[in-house]
């Protein structure tokens, strides 16, 4: 019921992936508070990812369009960044946020995760390993910003695996964070562009104008603060020391924080934003890298896809 509303960007009027895929978590909290999973259409949020389970999958994968009239998918355009990410990391934070009982996320997850490692996962000549971009079959051999969220994601998703597969994606999750780590140290500023490419000779380095650019993102000290908590391997602190002094040198204002226009340069201009983000992510995830892991445990929390904390449920809702 009701009626269809879309970003006028969206490809034909569509959906994105991203963002009806990335309701689970707050409505089921809502449920939970409430003790009435109708009043707060925990059943509707659950009919989505029903969709989603049945819906053809080309390769295995998610495209980030859904036609809100067809159910069908709109362009083959699928992004573990942009559009896409926090899907994913819904689902295995629904799953782990209900106490292990929500098993229809848990395979979600697996099946994606699976489809992920076989068509996106690439590795480059200078052996960075890092998750591509699918346009209707043709790999386009770049990673943004907001895809490095995903070696925390599989890192925590690997806790709950056992012998080879829990090896594999820790291997994975690291040479992923690694490699955004990367993106960052080959810049002058020591901070990551919003985008970065492997090819023409050029690997984990933007090489078009148009993503040379930082925003005060958080994606990779999230995947740092998960790898810290899930390894304790000392690097994970030094690499997130190392973004704290370039924000202290290069985006620090008066007033605050702010974005930079060239991570290339080391005069960058300020875009005189302070977003969001920066204080509910960036600092928050920094924060706890250098916290004990009894703050906030991930024993007991799930972070949604703004790092707001919620906890890991104990009662079994019924939709």
């Amino acid at each position: 019921s009701g009626m269809s509303w879309s970003w006028g960007w969206a490809s034909a009027g569509s959906s994105i992936l991203a963002e009806f895929g990335t309701l689970h978590l707050e409505f089921l909290h809502l449920s939970e508070l409430s003790g009435n999973p109708a009043v707060c259409a925990l059943s509707q949020v659950r009919n989505i990812r029903r969709v989603l389970s049945r819906v053809e999958k080309p390769q295995g994968l998610y495209p980030n369009f859904l036609s809100p009239v067809t159910g069908s998918w709109v362009q083959h355009h699928v992004s573990i960044g942009g559009l896409g990410d926090s899907f994913y990391e819904y689902l295995i934070k629904s799953w782990l946020m209900s106490d292990k009982k929500d098993s229809e996320a848990k395979k979600m997850y697996d099946d994606a995760l699976e489809a992920i490692e076989k068509h996106l996962v690439k590795k480059s000549a200078g052996g960075l390993t890092y998750i591509a971009e699918w346009r209707g079959g043709i790999l386009d051999h770049k990673m943004g910003h907001l895809a490095c969220f995903s070696g925390g994601m599989i890192a925590l998703g690997a806790q709950h695996s056992s012998g080879e597969r829990r090896q594999r994606h820790m291997e994975l999750a690291a040479e992923i964070t690694s490699t955004c780590h990367e993106s960052y140290t080959r810049s002058d500023t020591k901070l990551g562009p919003e985008a970065f490419r492997f090819d023409a000779g050029s690997e984990a380095t933007a090489t078009r104008l148009s993503e040379r650019y930082y925003i005060l993102r958080p994606e990779v000290v999230e995947s740092y603060m998960y790898l810290w908590r899930l390894t304790h391997q000392p690097k994970y602190r030094h690499w997130g020391w190392e973004v704290v002094q370039a924000l202290e040198k290069h985006c620090r204002v008066e007033a605050g924080f702010s974005g930079i226009r060239d991570v290339y340069t080391t005069t960058p201009t300020h875009d005189n934003m302070q977003q969001s983000f920066f204080l509910a992510e960036t600092l928050k995830y920094l924060y706890l890298l250098f916290c004990e892991d009894d703050v906030l445990s991930l024993e007991d929390w799930v972070f949604n896809t703004e790092a707001h904390p919620l906890p890991i449920n104990h009662t079994d809702l019924k939709a």
